[in-house]
């Protein structure tokens, strides 16, 4: 299924700015000029988010990723906001990595990081970049999480290609029920369809094209739903 064994990572990114708040214009014709927007408040809170996540879940590190010596004032502020945040979690541990320098060692050995946190553009590209070392987008579950909202979706857009031929992997919206069980508290549900997928996985072996298998999108439901009422 993929190229490592025991890879468990979380990938937070904030969502709301950086280059992806859309400001853009044309100064003049050939030259456009794009705006990425960062502010201490969404940094804060985003960082604030990764800690609590890391002590509910025990994790033990929390690795904010950004191009701080190149982008000096807005990853700058980006960092030092995490740093700002992290003082508060003394019981879990911090540091940074510059972003291209975090993909090299994310593809030379994923499992030594445990979670990333980082600005919208790069949380973007990263995350895709993790699902590559699992099995592809077709696995990867992903939270829209905001103050009153969540949103629960599969990382991967659509395939229109594939629309209507039942060979789609449904692993990555499976997943993502199972963060939206876990957030809503029913974490005794979330661990039975976790342990149905295991089961799946391995001692079945049902598995969809895209994980070197046969079986459509309704096989592998079909099988997960049956390991869940047993």
């Amino acid at each position: 299924m993929s190229r490592y064994e025991k890879v468990d990572l979380v990938i937070v990114r904030e969502n709301t700015e950086d280059l992806y708040s859309g400001l853009e214009h044309e100064v003049v014709p050939g030259v456009v000029e794009s705006l990425k927007i960062i502010t201490a408040a969404a940094a804060e809170r985003i960082a604030r988010f990764a800690f609590e996540y890391a002590r509910q879940y025990g994790r033990k590190r929390v690795t904010a990723v950004h191009k701080a010596n190149i982008l000096k004032l807005g990853d700058g502020l980006f960092l030092s906001s995490v740093r700002k945040v992290a003082a508060a979690y003394p019981d879990i541990a911090s540091d940074d990595r510059i972003v291209d320098a975090a993909c090299m060692h994310l593809v030379m050995n994923p499992t030594q990081f445990d979670v990333l946190l980082m600005p919208n553009l790069y949380g973007d590209i990263v995350s895709d970049l993790c699902a590559g070392l699992v099995g592809g987008l077709g696995v990867v579950p992903a939270a829209n999480l905001g103050t009153e909202i969540g949103v629960f979706e599969a990382v991967h857009g659509s395939a229109p290609d594939i629309a209507g031929k039942n060979m789609a992997n449904p692993m990555a919206l499976l997943l993502s029920a199972v963060l939206m069980l876990r957030h809503i508290g029913e974490a005794a549900i979330a661990d039975r369809v976790m342990k149905a997928l295991g089961a799946v996985l391995g001692e079945d072996r049902v598995r969809t094209c895209d994980l070197g298998g046969t079986a459509s999108t309704a096989e592998f439901a079909e099988a997960i739903c049956r390991r869940v009422a047993t």
